[in-house]
């Protein structure tokens, strides 16, 4: 797809005054975070919206936020607190559906961001879900296996007024994995006086897990850079590909690639950033990393400064780690051809115009990393059915799903000659907003 100069936009829809009218009068005008982020986003949508445009502020005011305290008792007998969150952004066409991250730097502007990217996620691939979101502001790395899972069963209490499997269904994001779901669904289980798998997804196969779902995040940002580098006539075979962040995501995609002939030359993560030009052997990382928890020491590779990552030669950059990655500050620098963003939010909105404008294709978030919901959702028809497909199975309808989402954003990207974000956002906003119209106000 050729990239079209940048749509004209209204400066001052973009300044400080137009973004915190849509703001809770607790966060700060001065530094909108990630939730400023996504509002900038949906103004950028806005003129695309006709007559649904009268919803739009729907999308800019979450649907319900929980802030919780959620204290432990320690190993060593003392009492810990720490600050939970449970935003549920939207639910116009189905529960909430958004994962749970553990992490020492989450905030409330983050966890309300991410639960309205998964809106739009879910959207997009137009799966029957709102979007909604989680957080615990705690460093898991301090914490015994006890004291993780005592933190984990009294935030589930906590938030348990709020979710269930028709009302809001969590699912592992960073830092929390099938062990963590597994102590959630029994915390909301023993709770509810029985077993409720369908709370939660990402669980372990045998507690109603489904096959599949710990790749299918990585598998969906393999498959929509495969469409996308048909669409500009690049060979996957042979090309140059850089990941940050080689966890469930970036890990899956980066062998996925390696093993359509791609080479992986560079991997950073929270331990260090290494390099290869011949291209590193993935099977073998992923077992260092598995292993010691970091690409650090991996002795096959030479070992770069962490910022020299966006600097590397590559076509493909997988930006699979955390938000706000990619910046006004680096983004000149990158030299791929295409970027997936694997992570949620990797890219700001100043980063993307220096992109564009430079015609590096940028596969967006909410389309390009849906693959992990989508699997979500096979899990938790799983659960309510009682009846679980194979690994095949899975595989095969997560991509049906996937390229039939993709083309779809592409075909609206094309019409409107805009970026696949605003695409995309075109795409799910008109899809939410519709909904919302059709039900109506009540009362």
């Amino acid at each position: 797809m050729s990239q079209a100069p940048k749509q004209p936009r209204d400066p001052s829809s973009y300044s400080p005054s137009a973004l915190t009218r849509a703001l809770p009068s607790y966060l700060n005008p001065d530094n909108l975070g990630p939730w400023g982020i996504y509002l900038q986003q949906v103004d950028r949508v806005t003129p695309y919206l006709g007559s649904l445009g009268r919803w739009v502020d729907t999308l800019k005011r979450p649907k319900r936020t929980l802030i919780v305290d959620v204290p432990i008792h320690l190993d060593d007998g003392s009492v810990a607190h720490f600050e939970g969150y449970r935003v549920q952004h939207n639910t116009s066409r189905g529960p909430g559906k958004g994962g749970v991250r553990f992490h020492q730097d989450v905030t409330l502007s983050e966890v309300m961001a991410l639960s309205a990217w998964m809106s739009i996620k879910n959207a997009a691939v137009n799966v029957p879900y709102g979007g909604a979101k989680g957080g615990i502001r705690v460093d898991p790395r301090q914490l015994s296996v006890g004291e993780l899972e005592r933190v984990t069963r009294r935030y589930t209490s906590e938030i348990g007024l709020i979710i269930g499997p028709t009302k809001d269904i969590p699912a592992p994001d960073v830092n929390t994995n099938e062990q963590v779901m597994a102590w959630m669904m029994d915390t909301y289980s023993m709770n509810e006086g029985a077993t409720a798998t369908g709370v939660v997804t990402g669980k372990p196969v045998d507690l109603g897990g489904s096959l599949g779902r710990r790749e299918a995040t990585g598998r969906g940002v393999f498959t929509v850079g495969v469409e996308a580098a048909k669409r500009i006539g690049m060979d996957i075979s042979g090309s140059r590909v850089a990941v940050q962040g080689f966890g469930n995501v970036g890990g899956v995609a980066g062998k996925l690639f390696a093993e359509a002939g791609a080479r992986v030359v560079a991997v950073q993560d929270h331990g260090g950033c290494i390099y290869r030009e011949a291209g590193l052997d993935v099977p073998a990382l992923m077992a260092h990393v598995s292993r010691t928890g970091s690409v650090a020491g991996f002795a096959q590779a030479e070992v770069i400064e962490p910022d020299a990552f966006w600097d590397v030669p590559c076509d493909i950059m997988i930006p699979a780690a955390l938000e706000q990655q990619i910046t006004e500050a680096n983004a000149a620098r990158i030299q791929a051809r295409m970027i997936i963003e694997g992570a949620n939010g990797p890219t700001t909105p100043q980063a993307d115009d220096i992109l564009h404008d430079r015609g590096v294709l940028v596969l967006p978030d909410v389309i390009a990393n849906a693959g992990g919901v989508t699997v979500s959702y096979f899990e938790w028809v799983q659960d309510f059915s009682s009846f679980f497909w194979t690994e095949e199975e899975i595989n095969e309808r997560l991509v049906r799903i996937m390229q039939g989402a993709f083309a779809g954003v592409w075909q609206v990207a094309e019409e409107h000659k805009v970026s696949l974000r605003t695409a995309t956002f075109i795409v799910a906003c008109k899809r939410i907003l519709h909904a919302r119209d059709l039900r109506g106000l009540y009362p």
